[in-house]
């Protein structure tokens, strides 16, 4: 089994009638087909399409700006439409379902690299809560700000760090073991690379996707962890956007200022001071840029005049800051739009 990021999902009958939404889906890519669960957490998939003489079309332009899409056909001439967080996400997705495809049609057993392979772990390690035990002030990973390159990572670790808590709680029996946990718990998301070593090594340029060194950098995702070029008195106000607690994170469509069109963003909301920063979701640690929300306003907005039919999916919502500046936002359904709309008015309200 081979588990990947989160894909919206929209299906196509062989008719070709559609239903009217997308919807965000764990997807795992089997040997021969495709799952598709509504949670991570489901024991049940949802569906499943089988690979065998299907074909895949990337990039899919049949559904005008909607970024990052690509479609699969079944044997049966049914369609279904997946989109990406980002360009590179997409591509790796269809490179390894060509890959299994072809594999089917040669006879040959479909297996990703081993830097990308899915690890099977004993049914009694719960990451979930080694990840909090990881997190636990006292007798968790310390978080550390180390240097590296004329840059400051603030609230990370070193890998070596990583595995040596793993092998003095007892976690794992050897240092091979841990790197085998650490990569699951990074491919789960436990744990974020941050500089360009770990970052390589987590898109499969290294034999393992976790490294066992100590100039290799992690942290965890709701740390606070923020990355400083060259350290100066005029940088006091910019690292302060970066000291609150990580409230919510996750991807949203933008509309852009000037012109208008719509990409998809990675949204973190900070709380104290109260920031939500915005940065390119196919990687680097510095934001394109930051809303100050104390004392902003956000609501849901049904529609915009100036956008075309096309291009929102009725899930919008819009901050308007205490300076006035507008932003206008899409999330992937009516329940997430909720969601960060609840989070941003309390950060507004009590972050300074």
């Amino acid at each position: 089994m081979f588990l990947l990021p989160e894909l919206y999902i929209r299906e196509a009958t062989q008719q070709g009638s559609m239903f009217n939404t997308w919807k965000p889906m764990w997807v795992v890519l089997l040997e021969d087909g495709i799952e598709f669960y509504k949670r991570k957490s489901d024991n049940s998939p949802k569906g499943m399409i089988p690979l065998k003489g299907s074909t895949i079309n990337s990039p899919c332009q049949d559904f005008g700006k909607r970024m990052f899409v690509f479609k699969l056909t079944a044997a049966k001439q049914q369609d279904h439409f997946f989109q990406a967080s980002y360009l590179e996400e997409r591509d790796a997705w269809v490179r390894d379902i060509k890959k299994a495809i072809q594999c089917i049609d040669g006879g040959q057993r479909f297996a990703r690299k081993s830097t990308r392979k899915s690890i099977r772990l004993p049914e009694t390690i719960n990451l979930s809560a080694l990840y909090l035990s990881m997190k636990d002030p006292e007798k968790g990973i310390k978080e550390l700000k180390l240097e590296k390159d004329k840059k400051v990572f603030n609230h990370c670790f070193t890998g070596t760090a990583v595995i040596d808590w793993l092998v003095s709680s007892n976690s794992i029996r050897n240092r091979k073991e841990g790197l085998m946990l650490a990569s699951s718990l990074l491919n789960e998301g436990y744990l974020q690379p941050a500089g360009d070593t770990s970052k390589a090594a987590a898109e499969g340029l290294s034999d393992t996707p976790f490294l066992d060194l100590s100039d290799a950098y992690y942290y965890f995702p709701d740390s606070g962890f923020f990355c400083e070029g060259n350290s100066s008195d005029d940088d006091v106000v910019l690292k302060e956007e970066f000291r609150g607690m990580i409230v919510k994170q996750g991807c949203l469509l933008k509309q852009g200022h000037r012109r208008k069109n719509w990409k998809v963003r990675k949204f973190v909301l900070r709380e104290d001071p109260a920031y939500l920063h915005y940065y390119d979701p196919a990687g680097g640690e510095d934001p394109l840029g930051a809303i100050h929300l104390r004392g902003c306003v956000v609501t849901a907005v049904e529609d915009m005049p100036d956008s075309k039919k096309c291009d929102v999916e009725n899930n919008l919502f819009e901050i308007i800051t205490a300076s006035e500046v507008h932003y206008y936002l899409q999330a992937a359904s009516s329940a997430e739009r909720t969601e960060w709309i609840k989070a941003i008015q309390t950060v507004a309200r009590t972050g300074k």
